[in-house]
């Protein structure tokens, strides 16, 4: 099985460690290693690095093969503009229908935390067996549920199947976004949802007859851009084209639209995190509620429940703190509560054309 690891996206949540240059996946953030660094590890002894893709804009390329010196070259997938998640997965489909079409593919994402790999490998196995005997087309891979979180997107699933890999397995009913926080409850109540990862298996054949059913003007624009063989003409044809798709989410784009039919979901506790923002990455590696996590050169003081982390030589000392986040590097000292964490997003944001801009 291939498996294409997304690693493009900037990751305001996580300012001033993650920026446009040095983005959240590339920032040695847990155990001395990036979070794309980790989520190669956890694919092994199953799968090895020629199993392995990764998709991301072109600016990042050097940063890429110096964390990554173990994956061929012909494995990267570059994006020489942003244009979001559809246009990205419909290249990476193309790309790898060009070498097997019929190959099970997986779509896997590059800023996660997940402290049971070896579930998660059985996971991928299994997804791969039912592709590979024709059992789903399809296969959404889903974490149990641990609380009614009402930022996550859920996966209604239908009536239970055999289990897979020793993972269960059920059919698929449909998707419920962000839910209201009632709404949440009830999913949790009733174990018939599971949390949305925006993991993946399938075929490249499978995804690119969706593309063009979908996408009939991406799909074409990508169908002959693949076809070229001369690697300089290739280069120069992805600047113009790419740039020229629409700037859409791979669920608009395709997942909204496709039929229930052929689609499986293979679900686990995989004690998944999404480490995209401060408080979600506290979450992440606190052992218990209200525990300080630390990074770096810290001392705390009568202190609960607290993120400190430090990225310089110089103690950072903490006395009393409650529920806050410090983020400390060497231009910019961060201090918020946590309930604050989504206004970083927009302090990012209205940096753009300010005297502050060099700092995003």
């Amino acid at each position: 099985m291939n498996i294409v690891i997304f690693a493009g996206g900037v990751g305001t949540r996580l300012w001033p460690l993650s920026r446009k240059k040095t983005p959240k996946q590339f920032g040695k953030i847990i155990e001395g290693k990036s979070t794309l660094q980790q989520t190669i590890d956890r694919l092994r002894p199953d799968f090895s690095e020629k199993d392995v893709f990764i998709a991301t804009g072109d600016r990042y390329e050097e940063v890429l093969k110096e964390q990554l010196p173990e994956i061929p070259d012909d494995h990267f997938i570059f994006e020489p503009a942003m244009r979001d998640v559809g246009p990205a997965i419909g290249l990476a489909a193309f790309t790898l229908y060009q070498r097997n079409p019929d190959e099970a593919m997986a779509i896997l994402w590059s800023d996660h935390m997940v402290k049971k790999p070896a579930e998660f490998r059985k996971m991928l196995l299994g997804a791969e067996h039912l592709i590979e005997n024709n059992q789903s087309q399809f296969v959404l891979l889903a974490q149990k549920p641990r609380f009614a979180n009402q930022n996550m997107g859920w996966i209604h699933v239908g009536e239970q199947l055999p289990e897979v890999e020793g993972i269960a397995s059920y059919e698929f009913q449909s998707f419920k976004y962000r839910p209201t926080q009632e709404e949440a409850s009830e999913f949790m109540k009733s174990g018939k949802y599971m949390w949305n990862l925006g993991y993946f298996v399938t075929t490249p054949r499978h995804l690119v007859s969706l593309y063009k059913s979908f996408a009939p003007e991406m799909a074409s624009a990508l169908e002959e851009l693949i076809q070229i063989n001369d690697q300089e003409k290739f280069r120069e044809q992805i600047q113009t084209v790419y740039p020229s798709f629409e700037k859409i989410s791979f669920d608009d784009l395709i997942i909204q639209k496709m039929s229930k039919d052929g689609v499986g979901v293979l679900a686990e506790d995989l004690e998944w995190s999404d480490v995209g923002a401060w408080e979600s990455l506290k979450e992440a590696l606190q052992e218990h509620d209200e525990e300080n996590v630390t990074h770096g050169n810290v001392s705390l003081v009568d202190s609960k429940n607290s993120l400190v982390f430090n990225y310089e030589w110089k103690l950072v000392v903490g006395i009393d703190l409650d529920d806050l986040v410090v983020v400390n590097t060497d231009d910019v000292v961060l201090i918020c509560h946590s309930r604050s964490i989504p206004k970083v997003k927009k302090f990012v944001e209205a940096l753009e054309g300010s005297e502050h801009e060099h700092l995003i």
